[in-house]
């Protein structure tokens, strides 16, 4: 999905790769995926590559580089690492002897150093050591990307808003037809469906990106990248949007998350039991839910009749929609009664999950 974000942005050379994509293109691209990109998490710029067996390795490879060209001694900096099936194994280690690396060929050319913030550096730093293989990059991104900044609050067990996305890219929904939540949580799926269908990309109100330190900052361009991003956001649903969830607390959540979000007005959100649920009126259209799979001994089988209401309430309720289940337990999903037409293997968090596919 992520591939495919970056192909609608005219992306150069993407390939998708072990946990990432790899791609090419101009200052005027960067800008534009920490923009638009829903599934994305960070965008990294590689500045070196190399092969490294030793801390001290690493160090001399990280002083080849002008870091003139990148930062001052008035720049505070970070290193975020991660190692991986190498000979060096600690990764607080391996960011300690860059920033040393980085720190000392400061003071030897001008006898200052520029200082540490881990909360938000002007220059933030990503190392990736995988078998030996390091590949240190400037994290244009700054905080994650998921952080879309409309949910301040938590309910139990949030879906992380980049993979909330990618479910519903993964239906192939863009809008055309309307989407229902019957279990809506904190509105996630439907908040992301929204910004999906307004064409409104997910960091246009995002206070900073890491980017924005770096000494070649374009602010024109910048400006120019997000004022065309504000003017192509759409005003009005296409079709609507409706969540429901049995609790209160979390209809309040969802709502108040969606007035976060810019998007109160146009969303519905009903306090409602599942067996109470009614599809909106109109076409048939695609329904999404992320329902509680028993991730705690016990609640397993305190589920079992809640994924036979649905079943029931799906096949009952829903002819010619499409249903998407989203759901880590194979055992619950099949107490639905229904055999999907597709599953999508995919991860929340570590656990191991399934998009599921009903056509009613």
């Amino acid at each position: 999905m992520l591939a495919a974000e970056l192909g609608e942005l005219h992306a150069s050379n993407v390939s998708p790769g072990r946990g990432g994509v790899s791609f090419q293109g101009d200052f005027s691209l960067l800008y534009r995926a920490n923009l638009y990109m829903r599934t994305a998490i960070r965008v990294l710029r590689p500045i070196l590559e190399v092969s490294v067996t030793t801390p001290e390795e690493l160090y001399d490879a990280v002083q080849t580089l002008d870091w003139a060209r990148f930062m001052t001694p008035e720049h505070t900096l970070a290193v975020d690492a991660n190692v991986r099936d190498s000979t060096i194994t600690h990764s607080k280690y391996a960011a300690l002897k860059v920033k040393d690396a980085i720190c000392d060929q400061f003071v030897a050319k001008c006898g200052k150093r520029p200082s540490v913030d881990v909360e938000e550096p002007m220059v933030g730093l990503n190392l990736h050591i995988y078998k030996n293989q390091a590949v240190l990059s400037l994290d244009s991104s700054g905080e994650s990307l998921h952080k879309r900044g409309y949910r301040p609050i938590l309910t139990k067990a949030p879906l992380n808003e980049a993979l909330a996305a990618g479910l519903i890219l993964l239906t192939g929904w863009r809008g055309e037809t309307a989407l229902v939540d019957p279990m809506c949580g904190s509105g996630t799926l439907c908040i992301e469906a929204a910004w999906i269908a307004l064409n409104r990309p997910p960091g246009l109100t995002r206070r900073r990106f890491g980017f924005m330190g770096w000494m070649d900052f374009d602010v024109s361009l910048w400006t120019q990248v997000r004022d065309q991003a504000r003017a192509e956001v759409r005003k009005k649903l296409p079709q609507p949007i409706v969540g429901s969830d049995e609790r209160r607390d979390a209809i309040a959540y969802s709502q108040q998350n969606a007035r976060a979000a810019g998007i109160g007005h146009l969303l519905r959100f009903e306090a409602k039991d599942l067996r109470a649920f009614r599809l909106p009126a109109g076409p048939p259209g695609v329904l999404i839910c992320n329902p509680p799979y028993g991730e705690r001994i016990g609640e397993e089988k305190d589920l079992v009749p809640l994924y036979r209401d649905m079943g029931k309430v799906f096949r009952e309720r829903c002819p010619g929609w499409r249903v998407f289940v989203f759901t880590g337990n194979a055992f619950l999903a099949r107490q639905l009664g229904m055999k999907p037409t597709n599953q999508i293997h995919l991860f929340n968090g570590r656990i191991p999950c399934r998009l599921l596919e009903f056509q009613v």
